[in-house]
């Protein structure tokens, strides 16, 4: 790691399950990230708040709700408002394959669905902004 990432996790929206989104902040913590968790029910408001607080370098955005082609897009709109467009955003959660594209379109870097590894998940996001750091 080229340096110490710093991560905002959250959980955008109604849904009230956030294991899976503890369970990642923690494997991305023991991987030498700076993880933030900013619990359950944030407004993508709260979130865009959050990321530009704590000067994140990556998002990752829990949902398992169905609603991330209403939240996620709102999410990124609100960063790219306060100039933050270089985030690197990842979406975890329930996500139907067919929407896939619709995110990677709208700006989301990667979406890990069930059955990616933690190790999968936390090498990715390492390499991904340790390539950003080199082109910056």
């Amino acid at each position: 790691m080229e340096r110490t990432y710093r991560v905002v996790v959250a959980k955008p929206g109604l849904d009230g399950h956030d294991r899976g989104a503890k369970v990642i902040a923690r494997a991305l913590r023991d991987a030498g990230f700076e993880v933030v968790y900013t619990g359950l029910h944030q407004t993508p408001e709260q979130i865009a708040h959050a990321v530009v607080q704590e000067d994140a370098d990556a998002l990752g955005l829990s949902l398992l709700s169905g609603a991330h082609k209403v939240l996620v897009p709102r999410v990124l709109d609100l960063l790219a408002e306060a100039g933050r467009e270089d985030v690197t955003v990842v979406v975890g959660g329930i996500i139907p394959d067919a929407d896939i594209p619709d995110l990677e379109a709208m700006g989301v870097a990667r979406v890990f669905t069930p059955g990616a590894s933690l190790g999968e998940i936390g090498s990715w996001l390492e390499a991904t902004l340790d390539a950003r750091e080199h082109t910056a």
